[in-house]
């Protein structure tokens, strides 16, 4: 029986997404949104693509929830994008409540589908979808770390003039200005990063990365970053569509990991069939511990905005 994802957003993140998805073959796509037309006007142009790149997959656009119904993962990216100046904790409290109501919407009719967060402040969103849909934290988790060290992989490629497939990198914390790259754990065909690069250019790379959504932000003038973020959620959805029991690092809740409980905040999982399979603890040193901690820290200020105490 053929798989089907929905995407709650039909903006840029999502049609990226979803193209993605249907790209890969992965399952059919549903790409919901509230504005009239804009998701079946989406929908269509992928679907006439479909034959160009190969793909079988049926790909619809709607406005009801309806034609959700029966989805086995559910993607979340609707919400405000970022603007120059902003914060990605400045809209916390708009997407939390766009967040609260897409969640109940898809509760409604996919009680057993996987929730995948993609919308800003991330590591907070989770968070509330966690607690609006009841579902266990194997079942709803955010992009983040993708994301991130996405980013990173492509500076330290850029830099080195390697393939990013020969870049590992290593980002924990919150999707925002406290994440945690670790260097130490960064390697380039196994050898560690630091035997490659002088300390003052792994830095600037760090400080990229951290600023690497503000970036993107900042030359667009008016829109934010679409085809990583995009790409990074549908990559996931691929994990556990095909079981690929793909070591990732997404944000998820931690219950004692890290010594830190009722928190989202990224960290590298397995992910499969079931969603998050197994959370690895990494042998970190005081210095990072601690900055996961103030990572955890940050996000779980945001949750006293939106009135959660942790899920």
């Amino acid at each position: 029986m053929r798989k089907k994802i929905t995407v709650i957003g039909a903006g840029n993140v999502g049609a990226t997404c979803a193209f993605r998805i249907a790209e890969g073959n992965y399952a059919d796509v549903v790409v919901l949104d509230i504005v009239d037309g804009l998701p079946q006007g989406k929908a269509l142009d992928m679907l006439q693509a479909a034959p160009i790149v190969g793909s079988d997959m049926l790909i619809t656009g709607t406005n009801s929830y309806q034609d959700t119904a029966g989805s086995d993962i559910v993607i979340i990216t609707s919400g405000l994008p970022r603007k120059p100046g902003m914060s990605r904790d400045d809209l916390v409290q708009t997407n939390a409540k766009i967040v609260r109501e897409v969640t109940e919407n898809v509760m409604a009719h996919s009680p057993d589908c996987m929730i995948i967060v993609v919308c800003n402040p991330l590591d907070a969103m989770v968070q509330m979808a966690l607690h609006v849909s009841g579902l266990p934290r194997e079942r709803v988790f955010g992009q983040s770390g993708v994301l991130d060290s996405g980013r990173m992989r492509a500076f330290i490629a850029a830099e080195l003039n390697v393939s990013v497939e020969d870049v590992h990198a290593c980002v924990l914390g919150g999707h925002g200005d406290t994440m945690v790259p670790v260097t130490r754990l960064c390697t380039v065909g196994g050898v560690p990063l630091g035997e490659l690069m002088a300390q003052e250019k792994i830095d600037a790379i760090v400080q990229r990365t951290i600023n690497g959504g503000a970036e993107i932000v900042g030359l667009l003038k008016t829109g934010s970053a679409f085809y990583a973020p995009g790409t990074a959620a549908a990559q996931m959805a691929e994990a556990v569509i095909k079981d690929r029991k793909k070591i990732l690092p997404c944000a998820v809740r931690l219950d004692g990991e890290y010594g830190i409980s009722g928190v989202v905040v990224g960290v590298p999982v397995k992910l499969g069939s079931s969603g998050i399979e197994q959370v690895f603890e990494l042998n970190l040193t005081d210095t990072e511990r601690s900055a996961l901690a103030a990572s955890a820290g940050a996000v779980r200020g945001l949750l006293g905005v939106m009135g959660l105490s942790g899920c």
